[in-house]
């Protein structure tokens, strides 16, 4: 059972491994070769795995082989021979740079892009930027975010994993690339699509232009989403934030992606004379929120103050103003611009005053559509104009007039017609080539029936025929029209071909729909259609631009799985809406055992994984191990765990031990039951202890337990290091008899004494019974030895041997007591004769001093001298060298007897004072 139970928990930690590394359904994972745009360099894109950006072929890290290798080209080459080694060695260095860029992309934008923003942590820093965003204008509006709601939708859209979509390339905008602004409908896209599609776009519009036409008017180049038409030297070429203030903004995970962080300050639309006050943010401004003071439309109310983006108001009082008839006054509450016409009905007559009838006031002058018929000046005609205004004038048959062909000119009265003049008519016909060759006549003039040689309306044939009727060849012109897909296949063309009227019917990068519109040249414009990406039970969904729904990963929903149990619990573990089969259940399972009635406190194992064991042998070698397999089955309940008190088999404790093993139990504690010899305790672990005479005593120990075998352990009286004779036993240990040999205070005798009379003595008698009477042998401080008998301790200080002590000159001695003279409390002072002597001796040494100055003098004296006489002025050969003869002073004469007679008289003195201290 046990064993059973642990395959299910290794079977479920397996399941949990597989789910994680399954991939999950809109994961954002893109199969390989999907995604318009994936391998498109110049279109926004990035380069595939195992393409490079020029869309050669290059080794990816999917497919290089184990231990990092750059796969099997570069291990051809380097099994190349020696000679062309250089070259192989140079394709591992690209291969091996490839595979480094390859992967530091891989990298980049794993860890870049906004689709890993959608954890539940974030939430809460998405909150604080767009705080942080707003906190300048909802300051200046008390906090009223109503007007924000646009904007708001915007920034989130920037944090939302899959929302920021380039539709041209159909891939996701990432943080840390460069991005363009549609100023008419603030959709994000690339850098390099936006210049791809206005470069493309100004191609197409001026390639059907000549040369001398081209260059001359600047062609605007269209937003693929809005159609708000750029001019050329609107064409991005640097990426900016959306306030345009910050180039290249830097990457900020604190700020909205591709925001600088800095106050918008864009004007508003429509302009107002103030500016933006949120931080760079994407999409339109939000509604000015400053104060002004202004009146209403008709200026009859007093101003208020009212937000700059409402400033307009109507007090809805009667306008009043005097309208356009002249005649009535606006009844309409007050409106801006113009009155409305009057709405009034009155009878009018016409211009010509011979119909009246009820018409708006606003339009008092109309026209009936009766002839004039008033007779003309000439008397003879009527006028046949149409209701008009003022005099009908004259008669238009009177005066000068020509004949029908304008060749000759008539004077004649009204009620006479204009003769033919008989000359040819010679008006230019239909055709615009011939003339009319008949007289003079009234009327239109004939078709031109000349037979002229003619060429069809593509200059390809020619046929002759009649002038007036057209020629047209039957052949199909083959140029191709403006879109360069279809031809012509107009019959006689002369060369002018009409637009494409073909519907264009490509699949656009969504890959879901075709192009709706006219056959036309270059890309298409993107998918119009947006697509619901939901959740499980689609109560949540977010849409995205179409054929972005197998990229986008499904929304988290906040909804509980709504999925039915399929265990024997009524209802499943409350969870959030998933995609894939539910956890398994972790409810307690409260099935009732069947022998003690308990209910099954374990997790549901109705569907536990279980590894499957089966008998299959491999049919050799090469037969690969397959790896375990695991099925659902429903598993026993457990032993019953609940916990029972149960006392142990030595009454030491109550435990709760699981039903399933109630019973009798050593808690593995000892005994601990009092011995017979009542200092030890029974070391056996727990074990059943049998009553004796009916008496449960729980202390005392029974037939079952131990017999104390040990010494006696009791502890003995202070001083005595014998251990008792006795083995161990109740009550208090005998006294001991042994004797003890111990050193005496001056530790010269050795000494016998019973152990407990040394024990059992106070310290007086330890004392007295450790001394050996003798006198102490011990030197006191002064050199003397100690008086006092064998004793503790230090000796007393109390010395009364006689010494002698000198005075200062160590001429007179006295006998004194040694303590007396060691405490300072006796001194010997010198006498009168004392210092006679010392007066003496001081008197000798200066004249000593003095002879020896003045035979100093004496002998420089005579050195001068003799240097004088060499001076002189005598000859070399008589001169005599001059020999002064010095006289020995009485100190020179007598130093050494003097000397010797003091040395004596010293070394005498010493002895003499060495003698008497002895």
């Amino acid at each position: 059972m046990e064993a059973a139970w642990r395959q299910a928990a290794a079977g479920r930690g397996r399941a949990r491994g597989r789910a994680s590394a399954a991939p999950v359904p809109g994961n954002g994972v893109q199969p390989r070769g999907g995604g318009r745009g994936s391998g498109a360099p110049g279109a926004g894109g990035r380069p595939g795995p195992g393409r490079g950006a020029g869309g050669t072929t290059t080794p990816s890290l999917a497919r290089s082989p184990p231990g990092g290798l750059p796969g099997a080209a570069a291990t051809a080459a380097l099994q190349a021979p020696a000679a062309p080694e250089l070259i192989s060695q140079k394709k591992f260095e690209e291969i091996k740079k490839a595979n480094q860029a390859a992967a530091k992309k891989l990298v980049e934008d794993h860890f870049s892009s906004s689709e890993e923003e959608g954890d539940e942590d974030t939430e809460g820093k998405q909150g604080k930027i767009v705080d942080k965003t707003f906190i300048t204008y909802t300051s200046q509006i008390d906090g009223d975010m109503r007007e924000l709601e646009r904007t708001r939708q915007y920034i989130n859209e920037a944090f939302q994993s899959g929302a920021m979509t380039c539709l041209i390339c159909i891939a996701s905008v990432k943080r840390n690339q460069a991005v363009w602004s549609c100023s008419g409908c603030f959709c994000i896209f690339h850098m390099p699509c936006i210049q791809k599609w206005a470069k493309d776009s100004l191609f197409l519009v001026s390639s059907p232009l000549t040369d001398d036409d081209f260059g001359k008017r600047d062609y605007p180049w269209p937003c693929p989403k809005c159609r708000f038409e750029y001019k050329r030297s609107e064409t991005p070429t640097r990426y900016y934030c959306y306030c345009g203030k910050v180039e290249d903004p830097p990457l900020d995970p604190w700020l909205v992606p591709h925001s600088c962080g800095q106050v918008c300050e864009r004007e508003f639309k429509p302009p107002c004379g103030h500016k933006c006050l949120l931080l760079c943010h994407p999409g339109p401004c939000p509604p000015c929120p400053k104060m002004v003071t202004i009146t209403c439309y008709c200026k009859k109310a007093k101003p208020m103050s009212r937000r700059c983006s409402t400033k307009e108001w109507s007090c809805q009082q009667p306008c009043g103003r005097k309208l356009l008839c002249g005649q009535h006054k606006c009844e309409s509450p007050c409106h801006a611009g113009n009155c409305q016409p009057c709405p009034r009905v009155s009878k009018q007559k016409c211009v010509c005053g011979k119909r009246v009838a009820e018409r708006l006031c606003a339009s008092p002058v109309w026209h009936c559509d009766q002839v004039c018929g008033k007779t003309l000046p000439c008397g003879y005609h009527k006028c046949e104009q149409v209701c008009h205004p003022l005099a009908c004038g004259e008669c238009p048959r009177s005066g000068k007039r020509f004949c029908p062909c304008q060749k000759s000119k008539f004077s004649l009265p009204c009620t006479e017609d204009v003769p033919t003049c008989g000359d040819s008519c010679d008006k230019v016909l239909e055709c615009g080539i011939h003339r009319c060759s008949q007289r003079c006549h009234r009327g239109p003039c004939e078709i031109c029936r000349q037979e002229v040689e003619k060429h069809c309306r593509c200059g390809k044939h020619t046929k002759r025929m009649p002038c007036h009727k057209p020629y047209l060849c039957e052949t199909k012109c083959l140029k191709m029209r403006d879109c360069q897909r279809h031809q012509c296949k107009r019959k006689c063309c002369p060369g002018n071909c009409p637009p494409c009227d073909l519907p264009c019917a490509r699949a656009l990068g969504c890959r879901n729909h075709k192009c709706p519109s006219i056959c036309h040249r270059g890309s298409c414009y993107p998918c119009p259609e947006t697509v619901d990406v939901k959740c499980k039970c689609g109560n949540t969904k977010v849409t995205v631009p179409c054929g972005r729904e197998r990229t986008t990963k499904p929304p988290r929903c906040k909804e509980l799985c709504s999925q039915p149990s399929t265990c024997h619990h009524p209802n499943r573990e409350k969870h959030r809406c998933h995609f894939g089969p539910c956890p398994p259940c972790h409810q307690p399972c409260q099935k009732v055992l069947g022998k003690c009635g308990h209910l099954c406190p374990a997790p549901c194992h109705d569907q536990a994984l279980v590894k499957q064991t089966g008998t299959h042998q491999l049919a050799g070698p090469w037969e690969q191990i397959s790896e375990p397999a695991y099925i659902q089955i429903a598993l026993p309940c457990p032993p019953c765990q609940v916990p029972i008190p149960t006392e142990c088999l030595g009454k030491h404790e109550i435990s709760p031990l699981p039903c399933h093993a109630v019973g009798p139990y050593s808690c593995k504690r000892f005994c601990g039951r009092s011995l017979d010899c009542q200092n030890h305790t029974c070391m056996k672990e727990c074990h059943k202890v049998t009553e004796i005479n009916g008496r449960a005593d729980e202390k005392k120990a029974g037939p079952e337990c131990l017999q104390c075998e040990e010494a006696c352990c009791k502890p003995r009286p202070p001083g005595c290091p014998h251990p008792c004779i006795l083995p161990c036993h109740p009550g208090e240990c005998p006294s001991c008899v042994q004797m003890l040999r111990i050193k005496c205070h001056c530790k010269l005798i050795s000494l016998y004494v019973e152990c407990r009379q040394l024990s059992d003595a106070d310290v007086d008698e330890k004392n007295l019974l450790t001394s050996c009477k003798n006198q102490c042998p011990k030197e006191l401080p002064c050199g003397h030895r100690c008086k006092e008998l064998c004793h503790p301790g230090e000796c007393p200080f109390n010395c009364n041997q006689k010494v002698k002590l000198r005075c200062p000159c160590k001429r007179i001695k006295k006998d004194l007591q040694c303590s007396k003279v060691r405490e300072g409390r006796v001194s010997l002072e010198c006498d009168i004769t004392c210092k006679e002597m010392k007066r003496k001796a001081s008197e000798i040494k200066e004249a000593e001093a003095k002879a020896v100055i003045e035979e100093e003098k004496r002998r420089q004296q005579a050195e001068l001298e003799a240097f004088e006489n060499r001076l002189k002025g005598r000859r070399k050969k008589n001169r005599k060298r001059d020999e002064v003869e010095i006289e020995p002073s009485a100190w020179q004469k007598y130093k050494k007897v003097f000397l010797f007679l003091v040395c004596t008289i010293v070394v005498m003195f010493a002895w003499y004072v060495a003698h008497d201290m002895y």
